[in-house]
């Protein structure tokens, strides 16, 4: 069974910073690249970035030069680090592994308002 769990998620000021975490469980870590999802009040959920398993990144561009995902292979845990974070940023994030399968965690709420 895939669990995923994100965490750190919270109530930020505009330019701040936060980072995400989400453990992966299992063997797809190794085997399947892992995205950020996220999804803002009455809007669909976006892609945000993505990693490979080789560790190439990949990211969309309102948040290219701010947004830097990584991965701990050793703690099957890929990271989101946010930066000079806006209000439009506001959402629940989500990491989602490219498997077959559909698979999605509870998500992390991210806030950013003065």
């Amino acid at each position: 069974q895939v669990q995923l769990v994100e965490s750190g998620g919270g109530l930020v000021q505009p330019g701040g910073s936060l980072r995400l975490s989400c453990v992966v469980s299992g063997s797809i870590f190794t085997t399947y690249a892992v995205g950020w999802y996220r999804q803002a009040p009455g809007k669909q959920r976006e892609y945000i970035a993505q990693i490979t398993t080789s560790g190439n990144t990949y990211y969309r561009d309102s948040v290219k030069g701010r947004f830097t995902i990584s991965r701990d292979n050793a703690k099957n845990t890929v990271y989101l680090q946010m930066n000079s974070l806006k209000p439009e940023d506001t959402a629940v994030y989500y990491c989602h592994p490219f498997t077959p399968g559909d698979y999605w965690g509870q998500g992390t709420q991210v806030t950013v308002s003065s």
